[in-house]
């Protein structure tokens, strides 16, 4: 479970992210009112986009129901309304957000253009995280579902030691602790069943997720109980990685027993009977991930893509030029001596190379020490296997089977997770930071796209189109709006998003370049 240590200890690295409020709903024309296979809801309606915040998908998963597979939200009578979030569900404080303790969070949420009829494409998103934070709340659909005419569904997913706890037998439920997985089905499931009342196709959902939540995507396209809830897919900065249950198991049990549930036979009512703040406290010291041998991922999502024994529906795959510039932050000091240290420790033998091609020389400014240990984290893809070389590696294999447009994204230029902070951190192409390109709410404390020049607020638009005529057609065609073409992965090329417009194929022996694959291939 390491590389999921990695990843759990890069995404806790910037300012705690502020609540999106829901925005405030058009003065004339009457508030949108759906029916759902559990009851009406009543949306808003802003800037020609009704909106449907915090629908419940599934019941809260409390008391006998924490531990356990999401079972059916109940019906409600009269009209729902839903202008406002559901909580965050309970996680510790980072920079997705602050501490939550909620376990009552399994709610939906459903952009679409204003009195959609018909049947538009969904957009099924994910958030990152790490599975340990994060929150649908950050994703405002709006601007994909105005720009494309598509519906766009966020939703929450149980995080950390509620989503994640592999313990042996669980009750005898067989599940291996991937509740976090259990609940996205759920969701899936949910929007398959409504996509018509919103107006939307149910056979015409795109699962999508960044971070955390492509890792999930490339769960879901090995996951038996997945199977026909969507038809294309999208992996933004994301891996195959999983824990094995023999490991899983034995640091479950190890956690029960941090917090006082020694027997075996009843750790799982013990754990239920804990306040969610005491195992809050104590996940601190543990890192949870997906499982695989369990019944929802009986193979690991690697091994499923390497025996072709996957959903081959198309996809969009990619990753950021800088990921690195992200997860580096969190490492340790910025310092020579760090950098050096950790170069020493993680390759052993292979260190000096390692210097030989990342000297602290090529790099300058006050925060040398941490941009070369991002390029490393970046090229060998050394958190949970995000970006660089396996990132390619990984695509070529997806392509072998399916049909795949691979992206970098490279503005280099990105403001910043948290803009000016630290003062004078040059933020590259980092981790995470095309979500404000397509979700202009993203931010960590502190707004970005308000900050984009014109010829990113230009990126912005291009994306928006691609990722939407991704989700219209199954490939990111927007020829109409003259941004470039972008090939599949089959044509020896990748697409690069640039500012202003100039978004170009580059060849993937460029990236491999950029990325020096050759040696970390070697290795």
């Amino acid at each position: 479970m390491v590389r999921y240590r990695l990843l759990a200890a890069a995404v806790a690295l910037v300012l705690p992210i502020l609540a999106v409020p829901a925005a405030q709903a058009d003065s004339a024309g009457p508030a949108p009112v759906v029916r759902t296979d559990h009851g009406f809801v009543r949306g808003t309606t802003v800037d020609g986009v009704d909106t449907f915040l915090g629908i419940p998908f599934a019941a809260p998963p409390i008391g006998d129901r924490r531990f356990a597979a999401p079972v059916p939200a109940s019906r409600w009578n009269g009209v729902r309304q839903t202008a406002a979030y559901g909580p965050a569900c309970a996680q510790l404080p980072s920079g997705n957000g602050p501490r939550s303790q909620a376990e009552d969070c399994l709610y939906a949420n459903v952009f679409r253009p204003a009195g959609a009829r018909g049947r538009l494409p969904v957009l099924f998103y994910l958030y990152g995280g790490g599975l340990q934070n994060g929150g649908a709340q950050q994703y405002d659909g709006a601007k994909l579902a105005a720009d494309n005419n598509v519906i766009v569904v966020t939703a929450n997913y149980r995080l950390n030691v509620f989503g994640l706890l592999a313990l042996a037998g669980s009750g005898g439920d067989g599940l291996g602790g991937d509740y976090a997985l259990l609940d996205q089905q759920a969701a899936l499931r949910w929007t398959r069943a409504n996509a018509a009342g919103f107006g939307g196709d149910p056979r015409a959902v795109t699962i999508g997720g960044e971070s955390a939540g492509a890792i999930s995507v490339c769960a879901h396209l090995a996951a038996p109980g997945s199977a026909g809830l969507f038809r294309a897919a999208i992996m933004e900065s994301g891996s195959c990685v999983s824990a094995p249950l023999p490991e899983a198991e034995p640091a479950g049990a190890a956690f029960a027993r941090s917090v006082g549930c020694t027997d075996p036979a009843t750790v799982v009512a013990c754990l239920r009977a804990k306040p969610a703040g005491d195992l809050l406290d104590a996940s601190a010291r543990t890192n949870f991930g997906l499982v695989s041998g369990g019944s929802p991922l009986p193979t690991a999502p690697a091994d499923a893509v390497a025996k072709g024994h996957i959903q081959r529906v198309p996809m969009i795959f990619g990753a950021n030029h800088d990921e690195g510039r992200t997860f580096a932050l969190g490492f340790g000091d910025n310092t020579p001596a760090f950098y050096e240290g950790f170069v020493a420790a993680t390759f052993g033998a292979r260190a000096p190379e390692v210097f030989k091609r990342y000297p602290l020389s090529d790099y300058s400014g006050p925060y040398a020490p941490t941009y070369a240990l991002a390029a490393i984290l970046t090229d060998a893809g050394l958190v949970a296997g995000i970006g660089g070389c396996p990132t390619l590696a990984l695509a070529r294999r997806f392509s072998a089977l399916t049909r795949v447009h691979m992206y970098q994204f490279d503005d280099r230029d990105f403001p910043g997770l948290t803009p000016g902070k630290p003062p004078g951190y040059d933020w590259g192409a980092p981790h995470a930071g095309e979500l404000p390109y397509l979700f202009p709410s993203f931010d960590n404390g502190t707004p970005i796209a308000p900050l984009f020049t014109a010829a990113q607020r230009r990126l912005a638009d291009d994306m928006s189109h691609y990722w939407g005529s991704f989700v219209r057609r199954t490939t990111p065609d927007a020829s109409h709006l003259r941004p470039a073409p972008w090939p599949a992965l089959p044509s020896g090329a990748m697409l690069s998003l640039r500012p202003g417009g100039k978004s170009t194929p580059i060849s993937l022996a460029d990236y491999r370049a950029q990325h020096q694959c050759d040696f970390w291939d070697a290795g």
